[in-house]
């Protein structure tokens, strides 16, 4: 999606070329391979397979390299590669094997190594026969025609042939499917989908990265309960993680999640725990999805402010935003937000991602609460009824907002704009109107708070180092070992530091030896 002026703009249309023109490290590396079909007399067809050779049609640059192999295993023909290197005095590379694995839809055996800097997998060629109530195939080598109706989609099913340098086209449609921008699969959709259920969010991805239209047949293929229960049963967590992962990471995501939802799919690839509570209603998907739409609209109208990192977790924690009070327990009987099961269980994705976005949503809570008091210029707003940080030092009220700031920006650090950002999609304009803002003014709010935070000197406060240390207040307070009573003066002198940022060491040894002898008073 490109911007100009403010307003997002398609993508422009894809040209597809005739022919592929290769880069001098593609050469290089084809031209080995020939060396080595030359060098062992082999009559092996080998062929590019798959999104290489769609992307170089589409003229981007690609190294993502998939060979395909007409009468030997991937393994095989490595081997042959480097017994080559030998032959000719050079040093041989490492060869990977990943195990084919039917039960999770991986069927076949790929194997990987680097030639000039690049990791080529290599893999054969495919037939497959089943068995009769069976959906596990029978590997067999196959024919090119075979393999490539045996592909996810059209668009996937191109060859370029190493050694005729051309471009083969065995279904007869992936280059028209192509240029007209249609997402088909070669065989009837559900009998793709059901051979590998992963299918179907890809398709969805491409559907998305390209803004290509799913021909209806595919999508009513994708809304069957036997293809639902062969997502949720038939392929491993971490494959429909790491699907969904690119999509996030994409050019297009909230398309991606609005197919996803337009699919039925939404529960079944982000499945909750068994017991939520509060139970999650049918209509929340569309909630859901609404938010990460929103947010990636604003984060394209603000334009330049987030890391790659910062961007993903930003749209998942927008996603989740409605989940944000839906708890469930876990095996240890603790209660987390649903969004943690999703990221552990549902998706298998990092640990740091669930805790991540469990972090964003609580920041976002406490940024709704100090908003008003950011903006307001009353030094008499009643910022007392702030109450996550417990036992808050005396100061002046004038004073508060820039220590409630500067805490809930020592908690979230780097990702504070993240946390901002999708606080505006649920701010509103005043407690008594439900009204939602639109996008021009959550832009405007982001940009009002994130100015007020630079004026106060807050954008780094998380680097902002301590005026006195632990073994010193131990010294002061004549204390033989730390505890409780340390940790609480660390906190206070936080604040200290935060409500007088131009206050010295001497200055806050006063100030806690006052406010020691003002205790002692008291008690």
């Amino acid at each position: 999606m490109s911007k100009t002026n403010g307003t997002l703009l398609a993508n422009p249309p894809l040209v597809v070329r005739e022919t592929i023109d290769l880069t001098d490290k593609e050469k290089k590396i084809f031209d080995r391979l020939l060396q080595v079909l030359s060098h062992f007399n082999l009559e092996t067809q080998l062929r590019v397979a798959g999104g290489w050779v769609r992307d170089k049609l589409l003229g981007k640059e690609c190294y993502d390299i998939d060979i395909a192999l007409d009468n030997m295993l991937g393994r095989e023909f490595c081997e042959k590669v480097n017994e080559y290197l030998i032959s000719a005095g050079e040093e041989t590379q490492g060869i990977g094997v990943i195990q084919s694995n039917p039960d999770q839809s991986k069927h076949l055996e790929t194997a990987r190594m680097r030639l000039f800097d690049v990791w080529i997998d290599f893999v054969n060629l495919r037939s497959e026969d089943y068995a009769e109530n069976s959906r596990i195939p029978t590997m067999q080598f196959g024919s090119a025609e075979q393999d490539a109706y045996r592909r996810d989609l059209t668009i996937n099913s191109l060859f370029y042939n190493i050694n005729t340098c051309l471009v083969e086209d065995f279904t007869g449609r992936g280059l028209d499917d192509l240029k007209s921008g249609k997402i088909v699969t070669p065989l009837p959709p559900k009998e793709t989908f059901l051979d590998d259920p992963l299918r179907v969010l890809r398709a969805i991805r491409f559907s998305a990265r390209f803004e290509f239209e799913m021909v209806e047949e595919l999508k009513v293929a994708a809304k069957e309960n036997d293809v639902k229960s062969a997502i949720s049963d038939k392929i491993s967590r971490e494959r429909i993680g790491h699907e969904v992962d690119l999509m996030v990471s994409g050019n297009q995501p909230a398309k991606a999640m609005a197919y996803i939802s337009e699919l039925g799919l939404l529960w079944v690839v982000f499945t909750p725990p068994p017991s939520c509570e509060p139970p999650i209603s049918k209509e929340l998907d569309g909630v859901c999805v609404g938010y990460m739409d929103a947010a990636w609209r604003l984060m394209n109208e603000i334009g330049r402010i987030l890391s790659d990192e910062q961007r993903r977790l930003y749209l998942y924690a927008s996603l989740f935003l409605p989940l944000r009070k839906t708890v469930y327990k876990d095996t240890k009987k603790k209660i987390l937000p649903v969004s943690n099961h999703i990221f552990r269980n549902s998706l298998k994705l990092k640990a740091s991602d669930a805790d991540d976005v469990m972090r964003l949503h609580n920041a976002v809570e406490k940024f709704l609460i100090l908003i008003p008091f950011v903006l307001s210029n009353e030094e008499d707003m009643q910022i007392s009824e702030i109450n996550w940080e417990t036992d808050m030092i005396d100061v002046p009220v004038n004073l508060k907002p820039r220590i409630l700031l500067g805490l809930l920006l020592r908690e979230i650090k780097d990702f504070w704009k993240v946390a901002l950002m999708i606080s505006t999609l649920l701010y509103k304009k005043s407690s008594g109107e439900q009204e939602i803002l639109k996008l021009e003014e959550n832009r405007d709010l982001f940009m009002e708070v994130e100015q007020k935070i630079l004026k106060l000197d807050l954008e780094k406060i998380w680097e902002m180092k301590p005026l006195i240390n632990g073994k010193e207040i131990m010294r002061l307070l004549e204390l033989e070992k730390g505890g409780p009573v340390v940790s609480e003066w660390q906190r206070k002198l936080v604040q200290w530091q935060l409500a007088y940022p131009s206050g010295g060491a001497e200055e806050s040894v006063d100030w806690m030896m006052r406010e020691t002898r003002l205790k002692r008073t008291r008690t």
